[in-house]
């Protein structure tokens, strides 16, 4: 064995060492100023995400645990506002996650949206309930209320020169009104729009504005007549238009003249830039491959749900209704970077890459989701027309396969840079491809299982490859099944090859495993033991030995000679859906729909550790060439990376085992010194109370003992005389250490003032727990005193009875 001169050291745990989850559900996101937080609502709470690492910052939860219905960064980055159900608007200081001040929104509904003003003083509050509040948030009053709205209020914003003293709103009836805030007064309505205005923007002048809705056309106006300059139609319901800057160089998107400029996001999926002056489109940014199916526009996924401009960093970032996030150039629309803000259920997932740096995601959905684990940074990658169900890996780590609902699978390779094509397609199933696997020596072959109870193989052609290195592919080669075979009576939940490319391995539904001779797929024989259907079948790395695991909750190995079963493994309380070998094939790691994961020692047959992050399911398993990492996923749209930290925590038991030694070394170094204090100070550090108690009685075994002991407890400091009284409590619950406990509660009560003593941390429970020990000590006490009476009482009589006899006998 290549790997084989190292001894096997069996795994013991796994830690969480990063988790992918759900940041973004949806809603109006906000971007930091310098460009580098990102604002994201994720039902009650909401996320401060860090755009450079993609790591989450702070997680802003209001008490009440009611969903935030909006929320505002102040320009200047300073002060975060956000309104939940509740009807209360929470001030936040953000960077460190603390909430500086509550109040009541006055409101009779939730906030739907907010605004702060360019000077971040005034925030402007739209309500469900027909009205909008200004409120100065530096003297923390309302300043107006505004009414005269129909129906919810999802638009406001302040006119960006403050000394106007304008503000502009939007409500169900379609209008622009713009409030004077002298007056308090709506001065005039803006009419045009036939439906849901979704964005205002104001030009640099200050005496235009432009207005987007859903029905389909974006308006520019002349702010100083208050009429409709120009009507662009632009044929997709538009939820945002941003300015472009004019001072930019945006030659490669069209942008050839002098004048306004905006870009528009909606439900086609794409960034539109518009010339306002002439009503031109002059730029449509290439939108991403699109099934052919779901190309009309009310269901297009892709279709974008808000923008942002980011002039700090040069970029726009837009959002899509699978909740991506995607930051591009703002002068190419290049793309920068990608986030995916919900997985939804995720199916399956695969480490990919040489060193193992991305990992691959079936979610719920036709697209796959590529992930660079440094950056957070996400491709989608589109082909599969309906779920993908199933991925695997080939041995290099840039090649691999993924199967769907929608009767096929495809063969993706990623190239150096980190971008991934569609080289392949094979179809011919008649019903889901529910699992797939790639062959191990070479990239040669794929083998599929679908619900239609058939295998296929399917050889790769030697060019994909070279094709793939070139970058040749135009459009995906469709490719034939060599072999097909009907293998079980029910569905065929897992597929396996052997690390020799020479047997396949199935599991079904029919609560049986086959073996099966590669490539010609004659069957071998068949694994019968299990009482429920399998899950998953896997071939040892080392050995000639199938793990298989079931919904009858055991995992099963088998002998590939005979098909005899060799161990079962019981634990689970609920169906094992996945199972790897781990440690050169001498341990399992399993896991099931309870969200659990267990690790196993084959030898032993025993539950080494039990790992429980996940809530639901959890579909997919799989370790990284170097066997010390792990990723799962599960249900509940959380992808978890475990690290190995056998060895980690072996060194910190041996360190600690080391320290524990010194420091044992040492006490017995001051107890032998009579260095009493420092020994005390020791021995309370180390937080062991029976370690302190032989300080102590070492200390009263010396001549004049109570004085010393008196002498050095008076000199702790207040938190190691807390601890002492802490372990009073301890030791004077044993009869043998009461003398001791009392000793040290009578030096406390002795020179602490009772204020003083109320002011100890757990002092109520000490004083409780002492008083019944204390009462018993002291009735004891009193029973040996009135034996030891007794006994001198008997004696004296004795003494009187011989004196009297003496006397009689004359002597």
């Amino acid at each position: 064995m290549a790997a084989g001169s190292a001894p096997v050291r069996f795994k013991t745990n796994y830690a969480v060492s990063r988790k992918i989850e759900p940041f973004y559900k949806g809603g109006k996101i906000q971007i930091s100023r310098d460009g580098n937080y990102m604002f994201c609502p994720c039902g009650t709470k909401l996320n401060v995400m860090d755009i450079a690492t993609g790591a989450l910052v702070h997680s802003i939860e209001q008490e009440d645990q009611e969903d935030i219905t909006s929320f505002v960064l102040s320009p200047d980055d300073e002060i975060l506002v956000t309104g939940s159900r509740a009807l209360l608007l929470k001030q936040w200081d953000w960077r460190e996650n603390k909430c500086t001040r509550t109040w009541k929104a006055v409101h009779m509904a939730p906030v739907a949206s907010m605004t702060f003003d360019s000077t971040s003083t005034l925030l402007a509050t739209g309500g469900c309930d027909s009205t909008i509040k200004i409120w100065d948030v530096i003297k923390q009053y309302c300043t107006h209320n505004l009414k005269g709205s129909a129906g919810v209020v999802h638009v406001v914003e302040f006119h960006p020169d403050i000394s106007r003293l304008q503000l502009f709103s939007s409500s169900m009836d379609y209008k622009i009104r713009i409030w004077n805030l002298t007056s308090s007064k709506c001065i005039a309505m803006l009419d045009g729009h036939y439906s849901a205005i979704t964005s205002l923007t104001f030009a640099a002048d200050g005496n235009t504005l432009i207005s987007s809705g859903r029905d389909k056309i974006c308006m520019v106006w002349d702010l100083k007549t208050r009429a409709a300059k120009r009507t662009i139609p632009v044929y997709e319901s538009v939820e945002a238009a941003i300015l472009l800057p004019e001072d930019g160089d945006f030659s490669q998107l069209g942008v050839q003249k002098q004048g306004l400029h905006f870009v528009t996001a909606g439900s086609k999926g794409a960034l539109r830039i518009w010339e306002a002056a002439t009503a031109a489109c002059v730029y449509t940014q290439p939108v991403p491959y699109q099934p052919v199916e779901s190309r009309g526009e009310e269901t297009n996924e892709c279709s974008l749900t808000n923008c942002i401009l980011v002039p700090e960093k040069n970029e726009i970032a837009t959002v899509t209704a699978e909740h991506n996030i995607v930051l591009y150039n703002i002068q190419t629309l290049q793309l920068r970077k990608q986030f995916a803000g919900y997985n939804d259920e995720v199916l399956d997932v695969r480490f990919l890459g040489p060193a193992d740096s991305h990992i691959v995601v079936a979610t719920n959905s036709p697209q796959l989701k590529l992930f660079e684990l440094a950056t957070s940074h996400c491709q989608i990658l589109y082909g599969h027309t309906e779920t993908v169900l199933a991925l695997d890996v080939f041995r290099k780590g840039m090649m691999f396969a993924s199967s769907a609902k929608d009767k096929s699978f495809r063969i993706w390779r990623m190239n150096k840079a980190g971008e991934v094509l569609c080289l392949a397609q094979g179809v011919g199933h008649t019903y889901g491809v529910g699992t797939i696997c790639c062959s191990r020596m070479k990239e040669s072959f794929v083998v599929t299982c679908s619900q239609d109870s058939t295998i296929k193989v399917w050889n790769l052609p030697v060019s994909l490859t070279s094709k793939a290195k070139a970058a040749l592919i135009s459009s995906p080669e469709i490719l034939q099944a060599q072999v097909t075979e009907k293998g079980h009576h029910k569905d065929i939940n897992s597929v396996a090859v052997s690390p020799n490319d020479k047997l396949i391995a199935t599991g079904s539904q029919d609560r049986t495993a086959k073996l099966w001779s590669c490539p010609d797929c004659s069957l071998m024989g068949v694994f019968t033991g299990h009482k429920r259907g399998i899950w998953c079948v896997q071939f040892s790395p080392v050995d000639q030995v199938l793990a298989t695991s079931s919904a009858d909750g055991t995992v099963k190995l088998w002998g590939l000679r005979d098909f005899s079963c060799l161990k079962t493994f019981e634990g689970h309380d609920a169906s094992v859906l996945k199972i790897i070998f781990v440690s050169r094939g001498t341990q399992l790691l399993t896991s099931g729909s309870d969200g659990l994961l267990k690790l196993w020692t084959i030898k032993s047959n025993e539950c080494v550790k039990t790992l429980d992050a996940h809530e639901d399911k959890v579909w997919g398993l799989h370790s990284n060439k170097q066997d010390n990492m792990v990723v799962t996923a599960s249900s509940d749209s959380c992808i978890i990376l475990w690290k190995d930290v056998t060895e980690i925590e072996l060194e910190e038991e041996q360190a600690k085992k080391e320290e524990q030694i010194m420091k044992d070394q040492e006490l017995s170094n001051l107890l032998h010194e009579k260095k009493y204090l420092k020994a005390l100070g020791l021995a309370i550090s180390l937080d062991r109370p029976h370690t302190v108690l032989t300080v102590v009685k070492a200390i009263l075994k010396e001549t004049d003992g109570r004085e010393n002991l008196e002498k050095n407890i008076l000199r702790l400091r207040k938190d190691q005389k807390e601890a002492v009284l802490k372990f009073s409590v301890t030791w004077n619950t044993n009869s043998r250490n009461c003398h001791e406990a009392q000793a040290v509660l009578g030096i406390l009560l002795k020179h602490e003032a009772p204020e003083c003593l109320l002011q100890y941390d757990g002092i109520k429970s000490a004083v409780e727990s002492l008083l019944p020990y204390t009462e018993r000590h002291f009735q004891r006490l009193g029973r040996l005193l009135q034996a030891s009476m007794f006994i001198d009482f008997m004696w004296q009589n004795m003494r009187l009875s011989d004196t009297s006899k003496w006397d009689k006998e004359g002597l």
